[in-house]
């Protein structure tokens, strides 16, 4: 039986495909076109197809092309369940050690994905449930510790919208504040996306030395003066550190 040559259009397809899968964040129809050697007329038209079979699409108003969100929690379901079952209990640890919800939290398309959280007190007031919500980079601990770690971001492509009196805007400023992250392990946020909240987290890493996430707290600011966060932040730094 003579086994049929595959179809060319069909396979430049699955290649455009298979690119946006593997990438850990949005990618643009130039830089597709510069990875695989295919040109821009070629190029609209397998994405056009693409985005109709609801495989790929579009980052809000952007031309950064992302995967669909159906298929992007098919292809990560597995690796993220994975995630959840060996940091839970370092986040029971967090937790005891601060009676404050602990979070887990990972780069997703350029934003901080909330992949867990756990909070065992009997406070009438707790932080809402948000595993699985989204929020900007730059906003609080989590995402901070996201940029300072991971490979796969560049700060100049990040927009520092504000959204608070205490969200920082400058490009100059929030360099200096990854800087001095990256060189102490652990991130604050104070207020910068919600008033009311503050937060603090450090980067972890699997067994591997390859950068998973970030892993903190957050809780209402009343309770988080900064005196207990820069405390906070050096003994998770150490229990997670000495977790793996």
């Amino acid at each position: 039986m003579q086994i049929q040559s595959p179809n060319k259009s069909f396979s430049k397809g699955l290649s455009v495909l298979k690119e946006v899968m593997r990438s850990d964040k949005p990618l643009t129809a130039n830089i597709l076109c510069q990875k695989l050697n295919i040109d821009k007329s070629t190029m609209s038209r397998l994405i056009t197809t693409l985005m109709s079979e609801e495989f790929i699409e579009y980052k809000g108003d952007s031309k950064e092309i992302i995967l669909s969100d159906i298929l992007r929690k098919i292809v990560h379901k597995d690796d993220r369940e994975a995630i959840v079952e060996k940091t839970r209990t370092l986040l029971n640890d967090v937790f005891y050690l601060t009676n404050e919800t602990a979070y887990i939290y990972i780069l997703d398309n350029n934003l901080a994905l909330n992949l867990n959280q756990i909070d065992k007190s009997d406070r009438v007031l707790k932080t809402r449930d948000s595993i699985g919500f989204h929020s900007p980079l730059h906003t609080n601990a989590f995402g901070k510790i996201l940029i300072a770690f991971s490979k796969e971001i560049d700060i100049e492509t990040i927009e520092l919208k504000k959204y608070t009196t205490k969200t920082i805007t400058s490009k100059t400023k929030f360099q200096k504040e990854i800087d001095l992250i990256c060189e102490r392990g652990y991130a604050i946020g104070s207020e910068e996306y919600e008033f009311g909240l503050k937060s603090v987290a450090v980067p972890y890493f699997n067994k591997k030395n390859k950068f998973i996430g970030s892993i903190g707290i957050s809780g209402l600011s009343v309770r988080l003066e900064d005196d207990t966060l820069h405390k906070f932040g050096q003994e998770i730094f150490k229990i997670v550190n000495s977790f793996n």
